[in-house]
């Protein structure tokens, strides 16, 4: 019975890196990914907007707990902007009017697009999951309501120009969590004298170090973005979920820590000279 047990914990509890096809929401793909699976529980981490495609994390059974204490950023994207193109949602969703722009000097979108490296400050898109007053932006937007939103800052580690066959631009970039690629496209279009311009194409690579791998289920150990801690008291302490003395522990200062415990293991925090589990026994088998 015991490797059948085994079987049932690796299909319940799984992190995998999975695909979204472009033209469905991220919610319905999981939908997908359940019946797959046959679960109930299941999680994902970075919605992906219904046009764009890609990476999408995937936790199922207990590993839905882990998204925050994993290795997810940088994350690099390749889109394609559409020069001309008006649309509020500043992707082809909402594709108001397209303008003829005159084709531009190849040196000049090259220099648009290695602009945008560094910290930038600029408007995240009317159409995102940004808050105001309670309501998502994009309800108020889809409603015909003004939006006004704060600006917001990102970190740009590296762009690419993959190619220029006029009136679209093709770029990649590797940026901080939370950046918007729509409005990068807007920025470039800015930059390059020209009013508007949208994404016609939009594809996650990775976030951080997850690329997609057919769906094959991760090494949590070797997926976590915090150290890991060694308890040196009664094993039966951190087996059992039992309070553990910041004494026991080989690093002692502040800070998250996962520690092993065979099949299993626990990720705890060090605060203020105490020690609270995040997560108690964490299936890894």
């Amino acid at each position: 019975m015991l490797p059948l047990l085994n079987d049932y914990k690796k299909k319940m509890n799984r992190l995998f890196v999975a695909y979204k096809p472009s033209g469905m929401g991220s919610n319905f793909f999981l939908t997908q990914l359940k019946r797959k699976y046959q679960t109930k529980k299941a999680g994902f981490s970075g919605t992906l907007d219904p046009f764009a495609k890609g990476v999408l994390l995937i936790g199922m059974g207990s590993h839905t707990k882990l998204f925050r204490f994993l290795n997810k950023t940088p994350k690099t994207y390749r889109a394609t902007l559409w020069l001309g193109a008006k649309s509020d949602s500043l992707d082809i969703e909402l594709i108001e009017e397209v303008m003829t722009i005159s084709p531009l000097p190849s040196l000049d979108v090259e220099k648009a697009v290695a602009s945008l490296v560094g910290a930038l400050e600029y408007e995240p898109p009317i159409f995102s999951a940004k808050r105001i007053n309670g309501q998502r932006a994009y309800d108020l937007a889809r409603a015909g309501k003004e939006v006004v939103l704060n600006k917001i800052n990102s970190t740009i580690y590296e762009t690419k120009l993959l190619s220029y066959c006029h009136p679209f631009i093709t770029f990649e970039a590797t940026v901080s969590e939370g950046t918007y690629i729509r409005s990068l496209g807007r920025i470039i279009a800015q930059r390059l004298g020209v009013e508007y311009g949208s994404l016609s194409a939009l594809e996650r690579l990775c976030e951080g170090q997850f690329f997609y791998d057919d769906e094959k289920a991760l090494d949590i150990k070797k997926s976590l973005n915090i150290p890991q801690n060694f308890y040196h008291g009664e094993s039966d302490n951190l087996k059992y979920g039992r309070v553990l003395a910041r004494e026991d522990l080989e690093i002692q200062k502040d800070g998250s820590y996962w520690v092993d415990n065979g099949e299993n293991i626990s990720i705890i925090t060090i605060e203020d000279g105490c020690v609270k589990y995040e997560l108690g026994r964490i299936e890894i088998c």
